[in-house]
């Protein structure tokens, strides 16, 4: 994997890149402030970014603001979150592209090096990876006439599973139900949703996802 990683944080940033290298990733660029990510991006066009929320100049949401604007410049451009911070206010511009290839994880609750891999893969791969934290606060902002009010509780437990990035089979332990009822609860979320079977089960979940993280 070749990866473009984003810190202002000297120590965190090397640490990022020593770790990456010790899973054969390729640290392709390392930079310290929005306007050099989005131009490693660009020149690079990476297999995946991991990205702070907080750099320079602003040291608010800069992370955020740049990660969007390179997925403007590169298509899809794959981007995990990697941040102590919860930052909503660009947080539904990066989810808007259905397309997924997006993650959020809170550093704090990293505490697995393995499960770090393994979602920062899934976002190289297209997928969707978000720690529950974020799910919860940006689903605190529920619109109207939201067609994910709809779904029955359990449905709504299996898609906030979708949404941490879990398997069929990973979310049918967690819930201690067979496999065959997580396929069926997925079926009705996708029914609700108005997903077609015509985008793929693949594009059907991540659509979903962003729709539960948007409501």
């Amino acid at each position: 994997m070749r990866v473009v990683v984003a810190d202002d944080a000297v120590l965190i940033r090397s640490g990022l890149v020593r770790l990456l290298e010790e899973f054969e990733c390729e640290v392709v660029a390392e930079v310290g402030d929005g306007d050099a990510l989005v131009e490693a991006v660009a020149e690079h066009k990476p297999d995946v970014s991991v990205v702070d929320v907080r750099m320079p100049p602003s040291f608010t949401d800069e992370g955020l603001r740049a990660a969007t604007r390179a997925r403007e410049l590169v298509p899809g451009a794959p981007i995990l979150i990697l941040s102590q911070y919860v930052e909503v206010s660009y947080a539904d511009d990066l989810l808007a592209d259905a397309r997924g290839a997006v993650g959020y994880l809170l550093k704090e609750r990293v505490i697995d090096i393995e499960d770090f891999m393994d979602s920062l893969r899934r976002v190289a791969a297209g997928g969707t990876v978000f720690d529950p934290e974020v799910v919860s606060q940006l689903m605190v902002r529920r619109r109207k006439n939201d067609p994910v009010a709809t779904l029955t509780p359990r449905e709504k437990e299996v898609l906030g599973l979708m949404a941490e990035g879990h398997s069929n089979k990973a979310i049918g332990k967690k819930l201690f139900i067979s496999d065959g009822a997580v396929e069926k609860h997925i079926r009705n979320i996708f029914t609700k949703l108005a997903l077609s079977s015509e985008d793929g089960d693949h594009h059907r979940r991540v659509k979903a996802v962003l729709a539960y993280l948007r409501s």
